[in-house]
C-alpha cells in the first residue's frame, strides 16, 4: 500500500535533485545537464543575485509576508477549531465548517475576482461605501500601505477552515476522563479549554509551526503573481516572483535554480534549529 506513494517522492521529489547542480554550472538546454560548462568561479551565479540591486528589496519582502502570514495565519485556524470544538448544535458546526472549507478549494484566480469585486477603486463595494459615505476611495489593491494586508488577510480567510482540520483531528485525541473529572471539580468551559484541550494539542502545534517555519522562504508566489502588479513591486516582489521573471522568462535557468538551493538552505537550517528548540522546551518537535 505505501509502495505508490514511495514511488511518488522517488521520482518526483528526489531524483529532481540531481538538477540542483545546473545552479553552478552555465547551463545551456542544448547540451544538456551533464554536457553544460560549469561556471567561472563556481558560485558565480550565487554571487550575481547578492550582488543584484533587488536583493534586499526581495529578502525584506519575502521574510515580512512570510512572517506575517505565520504570526497572523496561525492563531485564527486555533480558535476556529476550539470554537467548533465547543459548539454542540450539530448542524450549526456542520454549517459552519462547510462554509470556512469551501474557500481551500478556490483557486488564486477565483479569488482575485471576489477581492477586484471588493476593493476595486471604480466600482469595488468597500470604495462605493466609502465614496457614499463621503469619503474618498482608496486603491487597495495598487496601495503599498494596504497590499500586504491583503495578501495576509486573503491567505488566512482561504486557509482558516482546512488548518483548522488538523487541530479538530488531534482533539478528539484528547481523554474525555479529562473533561468529565474538571466539571466535577467545577471547571467552566473556558477553564476546560484553557487547561486540558490547549494542552492537548500543543504538540500539534509545535509541529505545524516548525514545518510552517521551514517554508518561511516561500512567501506564496501563486498568491503574489496573481494579485500583484508593477505598482506594488516594492513591497510585493519576493524571491519566487524574481526568479520567475529572471530565471523562465529570460531563460537563466542557472540563476532560478541558484536561488532556488538558496532557499532550501535557509528552510533547512530553520527547520533543524526549531526542532533543536522545540526538543529544550521540553516538546518532541518532528524527528
Amino acid at each position: 500500500m505505501l509502495l505508490p506513494g514511495v514511488a511518488y517522492y522517488i521520482l518526483f521529489r528526489y531524483v529532481p535533485m540531481y538538477g540542483v547542480i545546473i545552479a553552478f554550472k552555465e547551463f545551456n538546454m542544448l547540451e544538456g545537464i551533464v554536457s553544460s560548462p560549469w561556471a567561472d568561479p563556481w558560485y558565480k551565479h550565487f554571487q550575481t543575485f547578492f550582488n543584484s540591486p533587488y536583493f534586499s528589496q526581495l529578502m525584506i519582502n519575502t521574510c515580512l509576508i512570510s512572517l506575517y502570514k505565520l504570526i497572523f495565519g496561525m492563531l485564527p485556524p486555533i480558535v476556529m477549531a476550539l470554537l467548533l470544538n465547543e459548539c454542540r448544535v450539530r448542524w450549526f458546526r456542520t454549517m459552519i465548517q462547510t462554509l470556512t472549507y469551501m474557500p481551500h478549494f478556490l483557486s488564486w484566480v477565483i479569488i482575485y475576482g471576489i477581492l477586484i469585486a471588493l476593493f476595486s477603486q471604480s466600482s469595488g463595494l468597500f470604495n462605493r461605501w466609502l465614496v457614499e459615505s463621503g469619503g474618498t476611495s482608496i486603491g487597495f489593491l495598487t496601495s503599498l500601505d494596504y497590499f500586504r494586508g491583503i495578501l495576509v488577510g486573503s491567505e488566512i480567510w482561504k486557509d482558516l477552515g482546512w488548518g483548522a482540520i488538523i487541530y479538530l483531528a488531534a482533539m478528539t485525541g484528547i481523554d474525555p476522563t479529562l473533561y468529565e473529572a474538571a466539571r466535577v471539580d467545577g471547571a467552566s468551559r473556558l477553564r476546560m479549554m484553557w487547561h486540558i484541550t490547549l494542552p492537548g494539542i500543543r504538540n500539534v502545534i509545535v509541529l505545524l509551526f516548525i514545518l510552517k517555519l521551514g517554508t518561511i522562504m516561500d512567501a506564496g508566489f501563486d498568491q503574489i503573481y496573481i494579485l500583484y502588479n508593477i505598482q506594488v513591486y516594492q513591497v510585493a516582489d519576493i524571491l519566487d516572483t524574481w526568479v520567475f521573471r529572471t530565471g523562465l522568462q529570460q531563460l537563466n535557468f542557472s540563476m532560478g535554480a541558484a536561488v532556488g538551493l538558496f532557499k532550501s538552505a535557509i528552510g533547512f537550517v530553520l527547520v533543524l534549529g526549531s526542532n533543536h528548540l522545540s526538543k529544550k522546551w521540553g516538546d518532541e518537535g518532528i524527528w
